[in-house]
This record gives structure tokens, C-alpha cells and sequence, in this order.
């Protein structure tokens, strides 16, 4: 409890950090993160194709769903079977789930660890450069990061690619191409959208390891102070 206490009192705001890039890139990744993790985890749509039976007026719509977090196969849709009143009862094939929650993970992961920093630098800056151990470890969490964001971008890159071709209506109607017929193709755009945003999140905060490297004690000032030497007699 009075260590609670000691950190709410040793709390002081201070926005000075928000003009300096340590901060302002900071407040990027958190903004950036949300988006990502954002666009794929309420992710829903729904992909299309007809059909019309010999002697039959009009054309059904079948409308598979599917969302995150893409476990394909466990969406059913009906298919009505011609000369017959029953339905077929089929499922969208592939699991992309590992890829698309990895990707959220991550982002969620980042999203917090954001905002534990960015109140660690604008209420308790002197805490964080009391000593070096605060700016490395910020280092080594940021580039891991860093790292997280390549692997999980371009995995969810690739698992949004098999989406897209297990979800293609093209694709569905292969089975009943003698009374089927294409629609039209679900709106991935906001998916697309969320792998920019995590490979736009890998610059950011592969960039921003650059300015907290230079508050570690391995960076060094190029240009030190001058130091009188020893035994001279100071200037006029």
C-alpha cells in the first residue's frame, strides 16, 4: 500500500516529452497499434454466389459468413439442391485463425505497453532516466517488438492471401458449376488495411529504437564537451 501511494505521489505531468520523438513516436505506435489490431479482430463479411435450377425463374442467393477469427470451416452455409424442396449443408474450407490472433496478440501486447511507457514518460520522467536500467530496457522491449510486428505482419499477410482464395466466389462454385454462378466478391479492404498498419507499426518502432538507444549510456555524444586540461591557466 505505501508503495501505491509513493507512486501515485511521485506522479508528474509533464508534456515536455510529447515534443521530443521519443514521445510524439510513442504516441504514433499507440494510435498505429489500436488500428491494427482493430481492423482485423471486429472483422465480418460475407462472400456470395447464385444459383438457378433448370426451368426455374428466379436465381437464389447463398451468402456464406465468415469473420474473425477465420476458422473457415467452422461457418455452415445451405446450398438449395435442384427437383429436390431440402437444402445441402456445406462449409467454407481452411483455418487462418493462427496467423489473424497472433497478429491481434501482438497488437493488443503493443497497445499496453504504450500506454505503460507513455505514462512512465510523461508522469515519471525523472524515475525513467534515474538510471540507465529504465531507457535499456525500453530498448530491448521496443526492438522486440520491432520483430514481433515483421513476423506477424507478413503471417497475417499470407493467411489474408488464403482468406481471400478460400472466400473467392469463383472458387465456391467449383462444385456446382453446372447451376451456379459467381457474385459478388466480399470487401477486404478493411483487412487490407490492417496489414498495412502492422507493417507501417514495424517502421515506427523499429525507427523509434534509434532515439531510445541515445538515452542508453552505449550511445555516445560525437561531439563530448571540452574539458580544460590539466595545469592550463584559464582564458582573458
Amino acid at each position: 500500500m505505501d508503495s501505491i501511494q509513493k507512486w501515485v505521489s511521485g506522479f508528474s505531468l509533464d508534456l515536455g516529452p510529447l515534443k521530443e520523438p521519443l514521445g510524439f513516436i510513442r504516441v504514433l505506435e499507440w494510435v498505429f497499434t489500436i488500428f491494427a489490431f482493430a481492423t482485423t479482430g471486429g472483422y465480418s463479411g460475407t462472400t456470395n454466389f447464385k444459383v438457378k435450377c433448370q426451368g426455374a425463374q428466379e436465381m437464389k442467393d447463398v451468402k456464406p459468413i465468415f469473420g474473425y477469427p477465420f476458422r473457415l470451416s467452422a461457418h455452415p452455409y445451405t446450398i438449395p439442391l435442384c427437383n429436390s424442396s431440402s437444402f445441402n449443408e456445406t462449409y467454407l474450407q481452411g483455418d487462418f485463425s493462427s496467423s489473424a490472433e497472433f497478429f491481434v496478440c501482438v497488437g493488443v501486447f503493443g497497445f499496453l505497453y504504450c500506454t505503460a511507457t507513455l505514462i512512465l514518460y510523461l508522469g515519471y520522467q525523472n524515475v525513467y532516466r534515474q538510471t540507465s536500467r529504465g531507457p535499456i530496457v525500453d530498448l530491448l522491449v521496443t526492438a522486440a517488438f520491432a520483430f514481433l510486428w515483421l513476423v506477424s505482419s507478413s503471417a497475417w499477410g499470407k493467411g489474408l492471401t488464403d482468406v481471400k482464395w478460400a472466400t473467392n466466389p469463383e472458387h465456391l462454385v467449383e462444385s456446382c458449376k453446372e447451376v451456379c454462378q459467381p457474385g459478388e466478391f466480399p470487401s477486404m479492404g478493411r483487412l487490407n488495411a490492417s496489414v498495412i498498419f502492422g507493417f507501417l507499426n514495424l517502421i515506427l518502432w523499429a525507427g523509434n529504437c534509434w532515439f531510445i538507444y541515445k538515452e542508453t549510456p552505449f550511445h555516445k555524444d560525437p561531439n563530448p564537451p571540452a574539458t580544460m586540461e590539466e595545469g592550463a591557466a584559464p582564458g582573458p
